[in-house]
């Protein structure tokens, strides 16, 4: 059987032996993630806290532009597996159903003050064994582990939106971060069609890697500009000449939703 194959014999029901996972926050970056983790086999319990992204959020994953009936409309998808994957996932306000899970990814607003009281509570209320992981675009991990009792089981996942489409896993592995936890993670990206990249937690940079390099790409390119040198389409222009890259870097600036920008406030 192959594995479209088992999603639509499940009809709803969860792969065998696949991880429950819980995502906090279901705006348009948890929605997203619910959906792919429901796609690859998952029972997903998606909260937050807002009753009206609750009420949206099914609509999101269903019909909205990266949803999974595009999917279906591209032949990515059958009818049989969107219904099976839609079955899969329970959006909440119920805080206690979503961390009653495996793994838990966090995708709250990006203010670490919310992370890191929203990582110490869900140390408390979830079970021992719950990885927690944070879709941070650049807060170090380690800042949330020792706001909990378990640092071995909190690792950075850091998705790019929409999270249906881009194959970004930048995993973000802290000092105390175990093998273990490590390479769930890893396993649980790359099922979902991610491409795990396991990166060190720093503890005075932000960004990772994908968002420090970002931004010194954008700095760089500000001052070419201010300069004189070029124009903001001639730099653009330049780089997908020279390189290759899909856009240039203000074309990435316009459709900037990593986090780059809102980790610099």
């Amino acid at each position: 059987m192959t594995a479209d194959s088992q999603l639509v014999a499940n009809q709803g029901q969860p792969v065998a032996g696949a991880e429950k996972i819980g995502v906090i926050g279901s705006g348009v970056m948890g929605s997203g993630i619910a959906q792919v983790m429901a796609i690859a086999g998952h029972p997903v319990v998606a909260f937050d806290i807002d009753p009206d992204i609750v009420a949206a959020a099914p609509g999101l994953v269903a019909e909205g532009r990266f949803g999974i009936q595009g999917a279906v409309a591209r032949g990515k998808m059958t009818e049989a597996e969107a219904e099976a994957a839609l079955g899969r996932i329970d959006f909440t306000t119920d805080r206690d159903a979503a961390a009653a899970v495996d793994v838990i990814i966090e995708a709250v607003p990006e203010r670490l003050d919310l992370k890191i009281e929203l990582f110490k509570d869900l140390d408390k209320e979830c079970p021992d064994h719950t990885i927690l992981a944070s879709n941070s675009s650049g807060y170090p991990v380690q800042a949330l582990a020792v706001a909990t009792d378990r640092a071995d089981r909190v690792i950075g996942w850091h998705w790019a939106s929409p999270p249906p489409v881009m194959k970004l896993a930048e995993i973000v592995r802290a000092p105390q971060t175990s093998d273990e936890t490590t390479e769930t993670i890893c396993r649980l990206a790359a099922a979902a069609g991610k491409n795990p990249v396991v990166i060190k937690d720093s503890a005075m940079s932000w960004g990772y890697v994908t968002n420090r390099v970002y931004g010194a790409m954008i700095r760089e390119a500000n001052a070419v500009v201010a300069e004189g040198v070029a124009s903001r389409e001639e730099v653009d222009q330049l780089m997908v000449d020279c390189f290759r890259w899909p856009s240039g870097p203000y074309g990435m600036v316009s459709g900037a939703t990593t986090g780059w920008r809102a980790g610099k406030k």
